[in-house]
């Protein structure tokens, strides 16, 4: 399999490891100064875009590459208030894209497990809060994972919208972020009462867990040819 990595940072590399240890090769490597290379990608030199750049510019990156009819499989998090420009360009294109805000297969087993938390604990006396820890170099706040682990429990609890900080308002959930050197992710949902207190925590030990999800995804992609927009719950089985 040809993989265009667009997008060149520490997950960039780490896919590019786990890449070419499994048989695979890199057809571009595009980052901030060659992004003009992007121009040159087309579904003969390229079998799959796994894009992880940043929030400014992913739009047009998976846009381009939808145009060349090339599959992409999108971590980037940070810009999904322009999702139905995507969706849009998926279906005029007649593209494959995919996206998830995490791509550790541990994390996305943690998703289900908060949604079944939430459910549980939705109509109960807990307060309610949510905490990342990111390293330092992440650029959007909250994280893309602690966004996907508000939605369940704030729509079981009907609360209104989430806040980037502490809130004692119960129409909204609050999540704190927090950036620390060399941290790879950590995310704890926390609920609490005068009785006692119940957490659940992810703590990602290095990229390695998301490198090696977004490769199988792509693995994926290329052998199903599956068409449209796609998510975690298309290529897992829980």
């Amino acid at each position: 399999m040809k993989i265009a990595l667009v997008g060149y940072g520490k997950m960039g590399i780490a896919i590019e490891e786990l890449a070419i240890k499994a048989g695979h090769s890199i057809s571009y490597k595009i980052d901030i100064d060659n992004h003009v290379q992007l121009d040159e990608l087309n579904n003969s030199n390229t079998n799959v875009v796994i894009e992880f750049s940043n929030p400014a510019i992913a739009v047009e990156n998976i846009k381009t590459c939808l145009s060349k009819n090339i599959p992409v499989v999108s971590g980037t998090t940070g810009w999904l208030a322009h999702w139905k420009e995507i969706e849009d360009k998926c279906a005029e294109t007649s593209g494959s894209f995919f996206y998830a805000s995490n791509y550790s297969i541990g994390v996305n087993l943690f998703f289900k497990i908060n949604e079944y938390a939430a459910k549980l604990l939705g109509q109960q006396p807990y307060d309610v809060e949510l905490e990342e820890i990111h390293h330092t170099e992440k650029t959007d706040s909250p994280s893309g994972t602690a966004i996907s682990l508000a939605e369940p429990i704030m729509a079981e609890r009907s609360l209104q919208k989430w806040v980037n900080n502490a809130s004692t308002n119960t129409a909204e959930l609050g999540i704190i972020s927090k950036r620390e050197p060399n941290v790879s992710g950590t995310h704890t949902v926390t609920y609490s009462s005068e009785i006692d207190k119940i957490s659940i925590t992810h703590i990602a030990h290095s990229r390695r867990g998301f490198a090696k999800g977004a490769l199988k995804v792509a693995e994926w992609m290329y052998t199903t040819k599956a068409k449209g927009m796609l998510s975690m719950n298309d290529f897992l089985t829980i």
